[in-house]
């Protein structure tokens, strides 16, 4: 059996986000937070409302685990983070090896099938898919962004299943005719919303990110769903499409706004997310010269903006 390698941080709470966001930027597989006073006189509860993000990022003392493939790959994560100049009160606690087998059966636990719509769900292979489910997308977790478990993905696809039927010539919401004859996912991650719109009859799908493993990622989503997706680097991009889509985060998105704007079509709609409510108006300001951004959605303080081009 083999093992991957995991390495704990003990950090205080404040320093909890942009530690996460470190080891998720040198390509950990996975990382968590726990309160590192568990189990002691000193532990403290920490949840939110019922259907909203805990109040705070971790505890008071924290410890943020992150798995690595390798014990190299994790001692080198642990000294470009200590390195930082914002990482004076973080240390390690160890780096340790974890049997694949009992990572493999952890994440399985976390994972349950999704809801996006009544009908349209989506479901680990380890899951029987719901009586109610009509489209079923399998996806496990994996080394791309994109499991349909965060309020971005699921307003895109909940965007996707709902404008599907208007998309196919029928009248719907917005009252588009425009057909999904080619569409564009640009920063694909998992292939997920690629592989939502394939299985709303999308054809002629491209599924670009300048991440290497999302490209393979998609396209090995793609085929355990039976759909047929064109993945690759952005450059594969080319004229014009129907639909596109793009849930990457609000400061990329303002970059990319004249390059994602010259890519829809007449009549065709722009579909972005990785967006807070309160980034709105920005997001409006930079794309306003192309197209006039509207909120089309809101979860857990994210948005869904959307744009259709005149016809």
């Amino acid at each position: 059996m083999s093992n991957l390698f995991e390495l704990a941080l003990v950090c205080r709470e404040a320093d909890v986000e942009i530690v996460s966001d470190a080891l998720m930027e040198i390509d950990a597989l996975a990382v968590s937070v726990e309160d590192a006073d568990a189990d002691t006189d000193a532990e403290r509860a920490l949840f939110g409302e019922p259907g909203m993000p805990a109040p705070k990022a971790g505890w008071e003392r924290s410890v943020v685990k992150a798995l690595f493939p390798t014990e190299p790959e994790a001692t080198e994560a642990a000294t470009l983070i200590l390195a930082q100049d914002w990482a004076a009160d973080v240390h390690v606690q160890a780096i340790q090896a974890v049997p694949e087998q009992d990572w493999v059966r952890l994440t399985q636990s976390q994972f349950a099938p999704v809801e996006i719509t009544p009908e349209f769900w989506i479901v680990p292979s380890w899951h029987q898919a719901p009586p109610q489910a009509q489209r079923v997308m399998r996806l496990d977790p994996g080394l791309a962004f994109g499991t349909g478990t965060h309020p971005t993905t699921r307003m895109c696809l909940r965007w996707i299943a709902t404008h599907a039927e208007a998309a196919q010539g029928g009248d719907g919401p917005e009252g588009s005719k425009v057909s999904w004859t080619r569409v564009l996912d640009y920063g694909c991650g998992s292939g997920i919303l690629a592989i939502g719109a394939a299985l709303h009859g999308a054809r002629d799908i491209d599924a670009v990110d300048i991440d290497p493993a999302a490209i393979t990622s998609s396209r090995d989503n793609a085929a355990a769903n039976g759909v047929t997706l064109n993945p690759g680097l952005p450059e594969l991009a080319q004229g014009e499409y129907p639909l596109v889509i793009a849930n990457i985060l609000a400061t990329p998105l303002k970059l990319l706004a004249p390059l994602l704007c010259a890519h829809v079509a007449p009549g065709g709609h722009l579909i972005l997310a990785g967006i807070l409510s309160r980034q709105a108006d920005e997001l409006k300001a930079a794309y306003a010269p192309w197209l006039k951004l509207e909120v089309g959605d809101e979860e857990d303080g994210w948005i869904l903006m959307t744009a259709q081009r005149p016809a």
